[in-house]
């Protein structure tokens, strides 16, 4: 893919959007390589219709189906001429073009082989229309371009859309903010590009922070997992620091700009991005190799057959045979289809189950996965709040406890109050009727249930009034990482209930199956430590690495790899993003950010942790199928080619050029039927992914 260049543009020169556009050289980049997809795929239909005719009017074809008679006619050789000379010169010139570009470098491989066959092909067709005896061979001209058109079409598709990721960052910035007057508090709204630092700004509940900053007035919570991986909002007030991007919460707070443009945190995720995506390693593709190796084959054993058939003293038109015969065989009908058609079978079956493979040669890298690093929120977890505990500080049934708390939680729309009416209604417990609903700014909220003062608040407020309990079940879920709200009736301390993240069913399977594989299974996450090692027990993890920042996440995936394994990494938001790129094999939850998919290797459409097995069990049937078919499609010339050559004449065996052209055609057949059985693969791994038991 065409790596992306730097435009040098300050932050003040334009807005943050633009900036990121420009910076990446992105439009451009994805513009190109959306044209040469369109371009090969305008080739490919034109070739095919094209193509009709010539194996029409093919005589080798016209005598395969009986039809010489019916529509053989006088002048019908200069007609086929006509059109392969459009299908030659129009539909094979990215070959043509690619030849010289390879050769140029001095890296001879799979355009070099495709152009010296047509080439082979058409010239040699041409000067038997004109009088040279010998075969016809437009109709393997015009069928090769037919299948290196659709092959390099079909692998162009699959990488299409990966240079979105940058601008899908910006996406997460408001357009514009509430500026606050120097000389009082009325607001404007002004795009976010003309905020400069010391500027005040006003952030208004429910609403995305503009830029980073520091809050002058106010406190509530913020909601900082698109950026930072912590699952808990966050609880700010005067003095800290606030991240652009970040959602906040219940409260209206007033802050100070500290950093625009190319210096906030979001933008340099998105430099990080940027530089693990133009600095990852691709693995050289295996056909090529074998295509740099045919190329110097056909060529050398060509020209050698071509020199001994005319040093035995045969005719020139024989001798010409003899080496178009060697050309015919070693036309890559089969190594061209080779890898693409088993990854076109692969990327329809997998993405009927919700697998989308959005890059070969990392798909590919995952059959040898030695560790798989997952996020925790909304990875391995499901990103919400579930009721981990409730304790009763009081004389008042658990139950009880609860149906207070949902009563005055079900008037909120704070995630933990969302977490504690979702356990309420899971545990069958009724929510009571709630009167006078009064949220109280970064510290929980109050109401009158029955005529009583009830009140849901953080373990701040009971500290400030002096009301902290000294529990050891409060103390020991608060060290797990949970977090714990008190209820309060009438001023008394009746209950604790203690919210955590849900870690999913799911989890368990996919971390056993991959374990029995043999992969090593890593949590990264920017949740605190205690949050961290209580879920890496549970799960059984290997290790995991807790409190660690996005820009510390590619470092750790980077740490890991410098071990010599093949790293898989496994997240779902844009503090994901870095790692996914600078992964062997980046996997997104498709229920995660835009940018994080668009970050990806693969994306698992169903949220399912158990997919990552089925993406490695596929990987490696995949990869079973490509090796075969390459065997196949290179080893049989190393049969054909010498038969074709001449090498068993004195046994009376000669290969013609027609039985040439048939052996190409059934070893293109025997790659293809064998790429449609990876079918039965991918339908077994797919079953097995949904099951309940360990594969």
């Amino acid at each position: 893919m065409t790596a992306w260049t730097m435009t040098q543009m300050s932050s003040d020169q334009m807005p943050l959007g633009h900036m990121a556009h420009d910076q990446m050289g992105h439009g451009h980049a994805g513009h190109d390589h959306a044209a040469m997809v369109a371009d090969f795929r305008r080739r490919f239909w034109i070739s095919l219709v094209l193509t009709i005719p010539v194996l029409l009017l093919s005589p080798l074809i016209q005598d395969l189906l009986s039809l010489r008679a019916t529509l053989a006619f006088r002048g019908d050789s200069y007609i086929l001429f006509c059109f392969s000379a459009l299908i030659y010169f129009y539909c094979g010139w990215p070959f043509l073009k690619g030849i010289y570009d390879e050769l140029s470098a001095r890296q001879p491989g799979m355009m070099t082989l495709i152009a010296v066959a047509i080439s082979t092909a058409f010239f040699y067709s041409s000067a038997v229309v004109f009088g040279l005896p010998g075969t016809l061979f437009f109709w393997e001209l015009a069928t090769l371009i037919d299948v290196m058109l659709l092959g390099h079409w079909l692998e162009m598709k699959s990488v299409m859309g990966a240079s979105r990721a940058l601008e899908s960052l910006v996406q997460l910035l408001p357009a514009t903010a509430h500026r606050l007057k120097a000389d009082n508090d009325d607001a404007e709204d002004v795009p976010i590009a003309e905020l400069r630092p010391g500027d005040r700004v006003l952030v208004k509940p429910g609403e995305r922070v503009p830029v980073d900053g520091t809050i002058t007035r106010g406190r509530s919570s913020f909601n900082e997992s698109m950026l930072t991986g912590e699952s808990r909002p966050v609880e700010k007030m005067e003095g800290q620091e606030v991240v652009g991007g970040a959602v906040n919460g219940e409260g209206a707070v007033r802050v100070v700009v500290r950093k625009t443009g190319d210096e906030t945190y979001l933008s340099q995720v998105i430099a990080l991005v940027k530089q693990a995506q133009e600095t990852r390693s691709r693995t050289q593709d295996l056909a090529n190799r074998a295509a740099l190796w045919l190329t110097y084959i056909a060529l050398s054993v060509g020209g050698a057959t071509l020199v001994a058939w005319l040093g035995f003293g045969f005719g020139f038109d024989y001798a010409i045979e003899r080496m178009a015969t060697v050309m015919v065989i070693a036309c890559p009908h089969a190594l061209g289809l080779a890898v693409p058609l088993v990854i076109a079978v692969s990327t329809r079956l997998t993405a009927q189950n919700g697998l989308l493979i959005r890059d070969r040669a990392a798909f590919e890298r995952a059959h040898n996965l030695g560790v798989a690093m997952f996020d925790k929120t909304g990875t391995l977890t499901e990103g919400r709040f579930g009721i981990s505990g409730v304790i009763a500080l009081a004389d008042m049934p658990e139950d009880e406890i609860l149906a207070w708390a949902a009563g005055l939680e079900s008037q909120s729309e704070h995630p933990i109050a969302q977490g504690i009416v979702r356990g309420a209604k899971e545990r069958g417990v009724k929510p009571k009727p709630v009167e006078e609903f009064k949220s109280l700014a970064g510290q929980g909220a109050e109401a009158v249930i029955e005529r009583r003062g009830v009140r849901v608040v953080s373990p701040n407020y009971l500290a400030s009034h002096g009301l902290t309990p000294q529990n050891e079940s409060v103390r020991k879920l608060g060290d797990e990482g949970n977090t714990v709200v008190y209820l309060l009736i009438d001023d008394k301390l009746v209950g604790a209930i203690a919210l955590g993240d849900i870690i999913r069913k799911e989890s368990f399977e996919a971390v056993a199956r991959l374990k029995a594989m043999g992969i090593r299974c890593m949590m990264i996450t920017g949740d605190a430590a205690a949050v961290a090692s209580s879920v890496a027990t549970k799960l059984g993890l290997d290790d995991y690495f807790a409190e660690v920042l996005p820009h510390q996440k590619l470092e750790k995936v980077r740490e890991v790899k410098a071990r010599g394994a093949t790293v898989a990494m496994v997240g779902d938001g844009v503090n994901d993003a870095p790692a996914l790129v600078e992964s062997d094999l980046g996997i997104a939850i498709g229920a995660g950010t835009e940018v994080a998919v668009e970050s990806a290797d693969v994306v698992l459409v169903r949220s399912d942790p158990r997919d990552v097995f089925a993406i490695v069990a596929l990987s490696r049937a995949t990869y079973r199928k490509m090796v075969q078919n390459l065997l196949w499609a290179t080893g049989y010339n190393i049969v054909a080619i010498p038969l074709a050559a001449g090498v068993a004449y004195p046994w009376g065996i000669v290969i013609s050029p027609a039985v040439g052209a048939a052996l190409m055609s059934l070893s293109t057949i025997i790659v293809a039927i064998n790429a449609q059985l990876l079918g039965r693969a991918n339908t077994l791994v797919a079953r097995a992914a949904r099951s309940s038991a360990v594969v």
